[in-house]
């Protein structure tokens, strides 16, 4: 009688714990997409197209990140559906760093990547050994040394790797002093050193005008476009197509054009 109350008791205690464990994660709403985006363009494009995709029966919640890691870090951890802020040689970067399967889903738009300086008008004016700050994860490094390159400020060993670094830097005629920070930190230390290389985003988030303030900036030739993101099990849901065709509609064109005046430029 006793082994077997003691049975009972056990098997209770167990059922118990059992119901406080963890549940199991809810299936994804059918009609809400999560967004990971940076908050200039990505997200404004975003809010610019929720209320016609609400009007076809899809909710996106838009999550605004102010790095370049964690969006992709949370869609791969399936906490997020997609994101949209990258571009493919970072997303590729991203991957092969990280180990993640992440794909590109829509090229939507470019942001032509740009050289500022709060002292100087004309890289001309920068003096020998002036400090520059660039980006400092690999693919937007090699995009800011690209852009130096064909600018005539720097030579490179080949101009058009995506990658290129430091170290594959061949001619420096100003001999400039290069300091590598974190992208979002580079409007923040323009009045620190004589020229950033600074993405538009984070350009635009500062109150920089890039077709007017940047002393040197990508032409609409740019291979960056920035993408649409996902992963391989989510790349045919529904709502990433509705949201894909959203993003690449004549009406995005048009916003695009008329509220970033070339600082942001339709890559469809």
């Amino acid at each position: 009688m006793v082994a077997r109350r003691a049975f009972l008791v056990l098997g209770l205690a167990a059922a118990a714990l059992a119901a406080c464990g963890p549940k199991a994660p809810k299936p994804s709403d059918p009609n809400t997409l999560t967004v990971a985006a940076t908050a200039i363009p990505h997200a404004e494009v975003l809010e610019f197209v929720k209320p016609k995709l609400a009007a076809e029966g899809l909710n996106i919640q838009i999550k605004v990140f102010n790095d370049y890691v964690q969006p992709n870090v949370q869609v791969a951890e399936k906490r997020i559906d997609v994101s949209y802020f990258e571009t493919l040689p970072y997303l590729e970067t991203f991957n092969r760093d990280k180990g993640t399967t992440l794909i590109p889903i829509q090229g939507v738009h470019v942001e032509p990547i740009g050289t500022y300086s709060a002292k100087w008008k004309s890289i001309a004016e920068a003096p020998n050994g002036a400090t520059i700050a660039i980006p400092n994860d690999a693919s937007t490094e090699g995009r800011a040394l690209i852009l130096l390159a064909k600018n005539g400020v720097i030579g490179l060993k080949d101009p058009n790797n995506a990658l290129s670094s430091l170290k594959d830097i061949t001619s420096n005629p100003k001999n400039l002093k290069f300091k590598e920070l974190e992208a979002p930190a580079l409007p923040r230390v323009l009045n620190q050193v004589d020229l950033a290389v600074i993405n538009t985003n984070y350009a635009l988030d500062a109150k920089l005008n890039p077709s007017k303030d940047a002393l040197i900036i990508e032409d609409k030739t740019s291979p960056y476009v920035n993408y649409l993101v996902g992963r391989p099990d989510n790349k045919d849901d529904p709502r990433v197509k509705k949201l894909a065709a959203a993003l690449t509609s004549p009406e995005v064109k048009a916003f695009i054009e008329k509220k970033y005046a070339g600082a942001v430029v339709p890559a469809f």
